[in-house]
C-alpha cells in the first residue's frame, strides 16, 4: 500500500500560504562541488524563498548528489 503524499499548505518557516509547488532544475552544492537535480518537484515560498522538499524530491536529490555517490558504488559491487 502507497503512502499519500501530504499537500503543504503554510510555509513552515513564515507560515505564509503563498506556498506552491513548482517543478524545476535544481541545483545544490556539496563540499563546493555543485550538481543538478533535472525536472526536480518540490515546493517554494515566494514570500521568504523556503524551499520544502518531499519524500519523492529527497530521494532525487540523493540520486544525484556527489555526497551519496560512495554509498551507491558499495551497493552495486555487493
Amino acid at each position: 500500500m502507497g503512502l499519500a503524499m501530504i499537500e503543504i499548505r503554510r510555509c513552515p518557516t513564515c507560515g505564509s500560504d503563498k506556498i506552491r509547488k513548482i517543478r524545476q532544475d535544481w541545483t545544490g552544492e556539496v563540499e563546493g562541488k555543485a550538481y543538478t537535480v533535472p525536472d526536480l518537484e518540490f515546493y517554494v515560498c515566494p514570500t521568504c524563498q523556503e524551499q520544502v522538499f518531499d519524500r519523492n524530491a529527497m530521494r532525487q536529490i540523493e540520486a544525484h548528489s556527489p555526497a551519496f555517490a560512495r554509498s551507491r558504488r558499495m551497493k552495486r559491487s555487493a
